[in-house]
């Protein structure tokens, strides 16, 4: 029996989310820019599920939505978009050491072209604080990007709270967060975040890979991603996957159990700390990620076992791909306990027996080594 619990790297896709893509294929594959009534079909799909995507994130207007590839292009947009729209202000950006590498090597790419990056320490907890954004921000900060929920810790940062500073300096920035493991994980609504640009992803939620989105605050101009049609209202031509963007906002309709799933990361610390006393814990506020590493081991030799009995988690984000994690260091960890950490991601799919299959698997391993 498979236990899947990597739920923060990608997640199952869901049955409501299938179906919507295959009626896509099957029954509205018109392009939505023809006229005919193919065309004008595919539109109005396109349209209910852009709508439906705007009302799970709180967007004031469906057109604040443009749809994207995946979160890192969402992310590498607003960054390089962003900064290439406000350069005329300022040179000057904030973020933090401890972003997904959709974002650090955006920041290295803006670097080399002649910006300043302020790169933020978080706390012990991984929240990045907002007086250490108003302590980093200056005259000529042309752009804020912070993740709302870290994907290897699970640490929230308070965007709402860091769009306060910004307002309250009069800053001219403009405010991204990478918002794809936030999006239906943790409560927030785009109209009242204060953020000016949010990237989120389908695949986290049980829509299909290959389908994202950029929240662009009405009033905000950015260059367009790619030239040629005027598809995503000019900002980003082709034709659109819709569906991909169908199944997106069945996925976006699903109830996130937010609750169940939390109780569950409760559960998992429970077991845990019963069967395998040395494990250690990152306690964060997001429902859906556990980091926690038993110190002195080694990270592949403890998922390699749980692989064998069927146990699916990770050591960091997939996209390290086997890599220390730097988001780990940024926090000050030892590096025994880096080398000894795992991640584990819940999703609405997940039960009990899951957790229980976790902690016993981490107990035979643990026995294992002591023999």
């Amino acid at each position: 029996m498979e236990h899947y619990l990597d739920n923060a790297a990608t997640t199952r896709v869901c049955p409501e989310a299938a179906d919507a893509a295959l009626r896509a294929m099957l029954e509205t594959y018109g392009n939505p820019s023809s006229t005919h009534r193919a065309g004008r079909e595919a539109r109005k799909l396109l349209d209910a599920s852009r709508a439906a995507v705007a009302q799970a994130l709180g967007a004031r207007d469906p057109g604040e939505i443009v749809f994207t590839s995946c979160g890192s292009e969402s992310d590498n947009w607003a960054l390089l978009s962003g900064a290439e729209a406000m350069k005329r202000h300022g040179r000057h950006i904030i973020s933090s050491l401890v972003e997904h590498d959709a974002i650090r090597r955006s920041l290295d790419l803006l670097e080399d072209r002649g910006y300043e990056i302020t790169r933020l320490r978080p706390d012990a907890t991984g929240r990045v604080a907002p007086e250490s954004v108003a302590e980093a921000l200056r005259e000529d900060t042309v752009l804020v990007s912070l993740m709302m929920v870290n994907n290897e810790t699970g640490a929230v940062t308070d965007i709402a709270a860091v769009s306060r500073v910004l307002k309250a300096a009069g800053s001219k920035a403009l405010l991204h967060t990478d918002a794809v493991q936030a999006f239906r994980k943790v409560p927030f609504h785009a109209r009242s975040l204060g953020a000016d640009l949010i990237s989120v992803s389908g695949h986290k939620i049980h829509a299909p890979k290959g389908i994202g989105a950029l929240y662009i605050r009405s009033g905000v101009r950015l260059p367009p991603r790619i030239v040629g049609g005027a598809q995503e209202s000019g900002l980003r031509a082709g034709t659109e996957p819709l569906p991909q963007i169908a199944a997106f906002a069945a996925a976006c309709a699903l109830d996130p159990e937010t609750d169940r799933i939390r109780a569950l990361k409760a559960l998992t610390v429970r077991l845990l700390s019963e069967k395998v006393p040395e494990a250690r814990f990152l306690e964060t506020d997001a429902p859906h990620i556990l980091s926690l590493s038993l110190p002195g081991w080694r990270s592949e030799v403890l998922m390699n076992y749980l692989e064998s009995k069927g146990i699916y988690v990770s050591k960091s984000s997939a996209c390290k791909q086997g890599r220390r994690s730097h988001v780990l260091e940024a926090l000050g960890m030892r590096p025994d306990v880096i080398d000894g950490a795992l991640r584990v991601g819940f999703s609405r799919l997940n039960t009990e027996d899951d957790v229980e299959a976790l902690a016993q698997g981490l107990a035979e391993a643990r026995s294992l080594a002591h023999r």
